[in-house]
């Protein structure tokens, strides 16, 4: 029988990442780092974590730094980060253009030569559905840790996803690195070219 949930909503098949510590320099700037906080969890004191709510920052483990900011304005100096995330969460960025303006920010707060991690969730193709939100079942590992934990939301107006992301980061100052696919799911590196 099928549960509520899965009546409501259109749950895509889990998705099993396996997360490694990535090499930085000083602090990690983790966009949208509350929630789940997966990014904390993986480098813990490393972390500067932002996000625009309150209450998701306080439900994050202990160890980043967690500061209320608005990814499209970010309040730090050009040039201060050499390495930076956004683990599922620019999805939640409902239109394009903020989504270019976090691109942005991000490209401009990092250094040259800075990385920008990215895992998020490909859109472009919504399947055939009346369901009006979605759910990603994730399951990730840290250090031999398994943790489950689901993304949803309503679907976008407008598809969007991977080639959205890579082309926003490319007129931003950032070029692709690594790129890697879990299910529907991606894994993004960038660098930052600008300076």
């Amino acid at each position: 029988m099928m549960d509520q949930q899965e009546k409501d909503h259109y749950i895509f098949p889990q998705v099993d990442w396996e997360l490694e510590k990535f090499e930085h320099e000083g602090f990690v700037l983790d966009i949208g780092g509350g929630g789940e906080g997966v990014i904390g969890q993986l480098l813990g004191n490393d972390v500067v974590a932002i996000d625009f709510r309150k209450d998701e920052l306080l439900e994050a483990a202990d160890g980043p730094l967690k500061i209320i900011m608005d990814a499209r304005e970010l309040k730090f100096l050009d040039d201060s980060f050499q390495t930076a995330s956004a683990f599922f969460s620019l999805m939640y960025i409902k239109k394009r253009g903020d989504q270019h303006k976090v691109f942005e920010e991000i490209s401009r707060v990092l250094k040259p030569g800075g990385k920008f991690h990215l895992w998020d969730v490909d859109l472009k193709q919504k399947p055939e559905t009346d369901q009006e939100i979605f759910i990603v079942h994730l399951k990730y590992c840290i250090g031999g840790r398994s943790k489950e934990t689901g993304y949803g939301m309503r679907w976008p107006k407008n598809p969007r996803g991977f080639d959205d992301y890579l082309g926003m980061a490319n007129k931003t100052g950032f070029r692709e690195v690594e790129t890697r696919w879990v299910g529907n799911t991606f894994y993004l590196c960038l660098e930052n070219f600008q300076g």
